[in-house]
């Protein structure tokens, strides 16, 4: 995962839990946007600055691998990095692991589109070259 971003960090609450005592599967994917969404602050580029410049992104996918539980009160990391980005798609994989034991409690992805305020697909290569610069500086071969 990326090196140079802060890794997100979420306390696990008790209305994120379900009767066994664990985080309920759902709240993994809320953490990845949670994360996602100070990956783009982080970087200059949050969801208040894409729609003032007309840009939505959307989900398109999300596909979450369970590997332990969870439980209230526990604190949790969130790792995100792009893994895929072609200026109309981009890609971002997580890794939710236990702030204290470091022991992988999930991982995943979520593919987005770029559209423009009409839902249409742009290429922010083209009509967004700052954020297109943003995000290519946060691929894994450009870091460091």
């Amino acid at each position: 995962m990326a090196q140079d971003m802060p890794v997100h960090v979420h306390k696990v609450q008790y209305y994120e839990t379900d009767q066994m005592k664990i985080v309920h599967h759902s709240n993994y994917i809320r953490w990845f946007e949670e994360a996602r969404t100070a990956w783009m602050d982080a970087i200059g580029f949050s969801y208040a600055r894409m729609e003032e410049e007309g840009v939505i992104v959307p989900v398109l996918s999300v596909d979450c691998q369970y590997k332990t539980m969870s439980k209230f009160g526990e604190t949790v990391e969130i790792d995100i990095s792009i893994s895929s980005f072609t200026g109309v798609r981009i890609i971002f994989s997580y890794e939710v692991r236990d702030a204290e034991t470091k022991e992988i409690r999930a991982t995943g992805e979520s593919s987005h589109a770029f559209l423009n305020a009409d839902y249409r697909p742009i290429s922010v290569k083209r009509n967004h070259p700052d954020i297109y610069a943003l995000i290519l500086k946060k691929m894994p071969e450009n870091e460091g």
